[in-house]
């Protein structure tokens, strides 16, 4: 059952909806990525243009009907593996710019049989831009890039303009769920998120860090340097359907 959001996404200029909010990162590829991204790519891939057609029609790129938990900034894809792994139940769509991570990810697809996994390449807003309203069971941005100096702050993508869009695409009741080690940015996030009217706050400020996400290469190295990691769990306010 589809519902009408009581707090629509705000209109986002076309002007800004083309600052980026991720640096293009370019990195060499084993042979066995090189491999793994030549023959999996078709079969599990979903390439991100800015005239997408929307609405994706989630069904048919899954091969099934199942709700769906969009991961935006995948890294090395081992995170999202392994969840997806515990929770077959649910489709990962997961959304990234760095090639090596990318193949990466498929290559860990196919050796775990993750047949509820699928990978995009290129701008998670224009991918979300894309999706139905109400299509997502979760979003997930853990660790996305900080942008610390205060002139690239309106490349974060945790920004009023952002998460409301996000947040129409969830189901009613469904997570938005933001992870960061930069203490300053995870406090910008609270901020928006709590000022989001459609979100509502279910652990008062920053939550203990859940189990079902897996500690990365990157949090441990967080973690080892001394920086302390923040969750934020929000969800969709209004009854599941």
């Amino acid at each position: 059952m589809t519902t009408t959001d009581p707090h629509p996404a705000a209109t986002v200029p076309p002007h800004a909806s083309r600052i980026r909010t991720f640096h293009p990162r370019r990195g060499r590829m084993s042979g066995r990525q090189v491999d793994a991204l030549d023959r999996l790519w078709s079969a599990y891939g979903l390439t991100i243009t800015d005239d997408l057609a929307a609405p994706v029609d989630l069904a048919a790129l899954f091969g099934r009907r199942a709700p769906l938990v969009l991961e935006i900034g995948s890294g090395m894809g081992d995170a999202t593996a392994a969840m997806a792994a515990a929770d077959p139940d649910r489709d990962y769509l997961a959304v990234e710019v760095h090639t090596p991570g990318i193949a990466n990810l498929l290559d860990l697809v196919e050796g775990r049989g993750l047949g509820n996994v699928r990978v995009a390449r290129g701008d998670a807003l224009d991918l979300v831009r894309a999706l139905p309203e109400e299509s997502l069971d979760a979003v997930h941005v853990f660790f996305p890039d900080p942008w610390p100096k205060a002139r690239h702050h309106k490349r974060r993508i945790i920004q009023p303009a952002h998460v409301a869009l996000l947040r129409s695409r969830l189901v009613p009741g469904g997570t938005l769920h933001c992870a960061t080690d930069w203490a300053e940015y995870a406090e910008a996030m609270r901020e928006t998120l709590t000022a989001d009217p459609g979100l509502v706050d279910v652990h008062g400020g920053y939550a203990p860090r859940p189990a079902h996400r897996p500690v990365t290469k990157f949090e441990r190295r967080a973690l080892t340097a001394g920086r302390p990691v923040f969750d934020l769990v929000h969800l969709k306010g209004g009854a599941p359907c």
